[in-house]
């Protein structure tokens, strides 16, 4: 089963079972600069031949005023829990002094922020600083989407803005969050080196190599848990090969999601092939 993940490539066709014509699958990474695509074989041919782009979201929909005041709901605290009262005296000075010198954010200022949110740009923050130019304008979501819509084709999202912001900071506890927050801080050299190694394998349309980085596993609480991959990677990946057939069939589709997405036994990818398509790398 494994056979089609082999080959080094971000992009893929996906044709038979029922489809008139193939639509095309590519996973993405947010820490890529564009110069990427260049050596992404039969990109523009996969872009011009299908109608439709769909993402994981809709992108235009993040920067709606609604949408907005979800997320900025989303990412505080609504308890009376603090960071304060999350952290340690000593992890509360480690997060503040990271915050105030990468994030210009005062924790005493901002003491309802969930632990999650600041996760999330603790690591891109120390990842840009590392590696210097890096232009967080240029994704490639982003791009594929406004591409579509300047060529009038319809795009949509496999999930709502919702769903993901429920996803990043209500999907665990927040003492949780809290743990996982001072296990990047405390470790922020290896999480650089393992993004960088991430980026490289990306860089190298390696999907496979993206998987077993993200699948290393250290033997502490730092490790995900079994349920805490589920919920960001697997289930959500079951979730979207339920609803590709129908899309796929309506009109000839062009796919970006995350490449953790698309490798493995229980990747996108594989899931589609167990329903009877042809999935093959484009060369």
């Amino acid at each position: 089963m494994r056979g089609i993940q082999r080959q080094c490539t971000a992009l893929w066709k996906v044709s038979g079972n029922g489809l008139n014509q193939p639509s095309y699958i590519i996973g993405t990474h947010h820490l890529a600069p564009f110069s990427i695509m260049d050596s992404i074989a039969g990109l523009k041919k996969a872009m011009n031949e299908t109608q439709q782009v769909y993402g994981e979201i809709k992108m235009s929909e993040m920067q709606s005023p609604a949408t907005m005041e979800k997320m900025q709901k989303a990412m505080m605290i609504e308890s009376d829990t603090t960071l304060n009262s999350l952290l340690s005296p000593k992890d509360f000075e480690t997060a503040n002094k990271f915050c105030k010198e990468n994030l210009m954010v005062d924790l005493n200022m901002a003491p309802k922020l969930k632990p999650a949110f600041l996760l999330n740009n603790v690591v891109v923050m120390a990842y840009v600083k590392h590696i210097g130019k890096f232009n967080p304008q240029e994704q490639l979501d982003t791009f594929f989407q406004s591409q579509a819509i300047q060529n009038g084709k319809k795009v949509d999202g496999l999930e709502t803005a919702e769903f993901q912001f429920n996803l990043l900071f209500n999907g665990s506890s927040l003492q949780r969050q809290a743990q996982l927050l001072m296990c990047t801080l405390n470790h922020i050299e290896t999480e650089v080196e393992n993004l960088k190694k991430l980026t490289n394998a990306y860089m190298n349309q390696d999907l496979n190599t993206m998987l077993k980085i993200s699948e290393e596993r250290k033997g502490d609480q730092c490790d995900a848990l079994p349920g805490e991959e589920d919920t960001m990677i697997y289930n959500r990946n079951k979730a979207w090969a339920e609803k590709l057939p129908a899309i796929m069939k309506a009109a000839p589709t062009f796919v970006a999601v995350g490449a953790l997405h698309l490798p493995g036994e229980k990747g996108l990818l594989n899931l589609l092939k167990r329903q009877g398509y042809t999935v093959e790398a484009v060369k």
